[in-house]
């Protein structure tokens, strides 16, 4: 069905998008900008929050691709080895790409999150009434906590990612330069090695995100 959007509203809707994304680059204009579309802080931290949370699902996954290609290696022939090179060196390609979202997603919860508590902050000193500013001040302390707890759970699991990353790169570069038996012994004695630390990196996502839900909840 053709859209019935007027063209010129289309164009100011376009520009719009673009002016924010220009915007987001400069904190407080971006903020402003978005307090005119009735999008507080608060909102902001919430909605990049649950970007992480889809961020690290995806990562998540992509770790347990990798590793099951990898398990799928230590069992080939030696003929397919170029073939097998080239898919894992894809999915080690993938695990670093959305290792770096991961990354970029978690610094955007922290620049808004710092920027939302240094406001409210501020604003507990605008109150007239003590019995007020006693009250935000106490939903200041027990949110920022809950805050810290999940960003704890955040970094955790970023810090997990880069070792794992680590060895998948050390066995691609190795296949690289070994296309023969003797890599594919050598893989397979990291096998364990390899499961033990995307293990450790699935829990800590999956606690990462779990910690993310409660704070979302405590927001909304």
């Amino acid at each position: 069905m053709a859209s019935s959007l007027p063209a010129s509203h289309g164009r100011r809707l376009g520009l719009g998008i673009v002016l924010l994304a220009t915007l987001a680059g400069c904190s407080s204009s971006y903020y402003s900008a978005m307090e005119k579309f009735g999008i507080e802080k608060r909102d902001i931290l919430v909605d990049r929050i649950d970007d992480t949370q889809s961020a690290q699902e995806e990562a998540k996954e992509q770790f347990v691709s990798a590793l099951d290609k990898y398990r799928s290696v230590v069992n080939v022939d030696g003929g397919e080895l170029e073939e097998v090179y080239d898919q894992l060196n894809d999915e080690y390609k993938r695990c670093e790409a959305d290792a770096d979202e991961v990354r970029d997603r978690i610094d955007s919860v922290s620049s808004v999150a710092e920027d939302l508590f240094a406001e409210w902050e501020k604003e507990i000193g605008e109150f007239s009434s003590p019995s007020m500013a006693r009250q935000s001040r106490t939903l200041l302390r027990e949110t920022r906590a809950e805050y810290n707890t999940m960003y704890a759970a955040m970094q955790r699991a970023e810090a997990s990612m880069e070792p794992v990353l680590v060895m998948f790169k050390d066995q691609v570069m190795f296949l690289r330069h070994n296309l023969n038996a003797r890599a594919i012994g050598a893989m397979r004695g990291e096998l364990s090695n390899i499961e033990q630390a995307t293990a450790t990196l699935i829990a800590d996502m999956e606690k990462s995100i779990s910690e993310a839900s409660a704070f979302i909840d405590s927001m909304n």
